[in-house]
């Protein structure tokens, strides 16, 4: 699944992503560009159960 987020601009912010979606899920496959504020999730459980925590870290995703 991919998430759009707006305010990660760099690779700091990247890495506040990765591991607010490893909250979630430990075995999750993520690949962050933030160049194009894209993240690329790859991970069994469903979308909305990372909305809540990457909202929380202060990178809300659509």
């Amino acid at each position: 699944m991919q998430f759009h987020i707006e305010k990660m601009h760099c690779g700091g912010c990247a890495r506040t992503v990765t591991k607010a979606i490893q909250s979630v899920d430990p075995d999750a496959t993520i690949e962050a560009n933030p160049d194009a504020r894209l993240a690329e999730v790859t991970t069994s459980m469903p979308r909305e159960a990372f909305l809540p925590v990457l909202a929380e870290a202060g990178y809300p995703a659509t």
